[in-house]
């Protein structure tokens, strides 16, 4: 079952017809379909973190590496170590 989508914003359907006409001889659709899989594959961590030195760093498991490290805000964050002068 096709569902559309209504795009009314001038800039972002001459940018989808420019885009469509480079691309994808003019197929609007494919241009779009083609934009969402790219934004897709971006976001998709490919291969190792630590390229040709595969197997020098061991994480135990459990030990999220994407995980924010600091959990109080930094000096830099709240201006505190210009109080020290």
């Amino acid at each position: 079952m096709p569902t559309v989508v209504t795009i009314n914003r001038p800039d972002v359907v001459a940018l989808i017809e420019a885009m469509a006409n480079k691309f994808t001889a003019g197929n609007k659709t494919e241009a779009v379909a083609l934009a969402m899989r790219r934004l897709r594959d971006q976001e998709e961590r490919k291969g190792s973190l630590f390229g040709v030195n595969r197997g020098s760093v061991i994480v135990p498991e459990g030990v999220d590496l994407t995980a924010p490290t600091f959990t109080d805000p930094t000096d830099a964050e709240t201006g505190r170590e210009l109080e020290h002068r």
